[in-house]
């Protein structure tokens, strides 16, 4: 009884803070962001951190008018589908695109992995229509080996910028031992075990199908925290070959200052020369994921938080200065309201 209390979802979440409510974890940093916006005098500044992108990417943002943006060379193929729309009609997108299954299928206002499905046939094409009530994005699937998250930031009055912060992917597995069934290895690991609403869905054919030894079974393939994902700071990875190879992708983007690209690659040397493929580009909004790696210390991660307010703070004052408008209450209200909605929360 005693261990079924400690590896009790609610006793995983208690111990481990990367997995408490998102408005625990902010807290302190909101309310240094409320010091800022007095500062600013404005509650809206962050919209001037990234003048290219609505809202400097804090929400309500189109994931597909910002990925437009970047380079080809650097992005998978990628497609806009509009709500309504009949499976024929996306498979037809998909056909002239050249996009095949497996492929990537995700809101284009959303975030934390919200409706992110990795779709494998016309039927799962079915199911995603009869879910989805917001334009979303049909994307090439990009199975290459490592994916990060790569923090980018540069004030406007420097010619260079740098990368603050990398986090290593580590998508949910389990591996077979001989003897236990996938569902006994799905509860073994707490990772997964929180997961299992979803698993027990996606796998109900196999669940009591016995893992053979050493078979590694990648149970979700988006690279989301919120989905399983495993976060790894790493920073050590930061140098100054990064940042200029970075330099020059952010540079490409107009109005792009501070955010981050989520990426896949085939090695570390091809992250360094920018041989990659940026799946999602995030704003402002998006936050330096390498402190949700295990056991990083809660204050620490606090203190990397305010950091990136003060980034923003001081990226969005220069930009400021130099002619770009704060985004209005009633504007940013309208955005907010497209970005809710999109989650069905509006």
């Amino acid at each position: 009884m005693w261990q079924s209390i400690v590896r009790s979802n609610a006793i995983i979440k208690l111990r481990s803070w990367e997995y408490w409510p998102f408005g625990i974890v902010q807290f302190p940093a909101m309310l240094y962001y409320f010091w800022l916006s007095l500062r600013a005098r404005s509650f809206i500044f962050f919209s001037a951190s990234n003048p290219g992108i609505p809202m400097g990417g804090m929400f309500g943002e189109s994931k597909f008018h910002i990925l437009e943006k970047i380079p080809s060379r650097y992005k998978p193929v990628t497609q806009l589908v509009t709500v309504p729309s009949t499976t024929d009609q996306v498979v037809k997108i998909l056909q002239d695109a050249n996009i095949q299954f497996p492929a990537i299928f995700k809101p284009d206002l959303g975030e934390r992995g919200f409706m992110v499905k990795r779709i494998n046939s016309r039927n799962e094409i079915d199911a995603y229509l009869a879910s989805v009530n917001v334009n979303f994005i049909a994307q090439e699937l990009i199975d290459l080996p490592l994916e990060f998250g790569v923090f980018y930031t540069r004030f406007p009055t420097q010619d260079h910028g740098n990368v603050t912060s990398i986090t290593m992917k580590e998508m949910l597995f389990v591996t077979g031992d001989g003897n236990s069934t996938l569902r006994e290895l799905i509860f073994r690991k707490d990772r997964a075990k929180l997961q299992w609403n979803n698993l027990k869905e996606t796998y109900r054919a196999r669940l009591e199908d016995v893992i053979p030894r050493d078979e590694k079974i990648e149970l979700v393939s988006i690279g989301n925290h919120c989905l399983g994902t495993k976060f790894i700071n790493a920073n050590h990875l930061i140098n100054k070959h990064l940042s200029n190879t970075f330099d020059k992708i952010s540079k490409a983007i107009p109005g792009f200052y501070i955010g981050r690209f989520d990426l896949r690659c085939e090695s570390i040397e091809h992250l360094y020369d920018g041989n990659v493929k940026i799946m999602e580009l995030n704003g402002c909004g998006a936050e330096p994921a390498h402190v949700y790696h295990p056991g990083f210390p809660f204050f620490k991660a606090v203190r990397t938080f305010c950091e990136h307010w003060r980034n923003i703070f001081n990226i969005a004052r220069e930009n400021e200065r130099l002619g770009t408008r704060y985004t209005t209450t009633r504007e940013a209200y309208r955005y907010y309201k497209l970005f809710k909605a999109a989650q069905g929360k509006a």
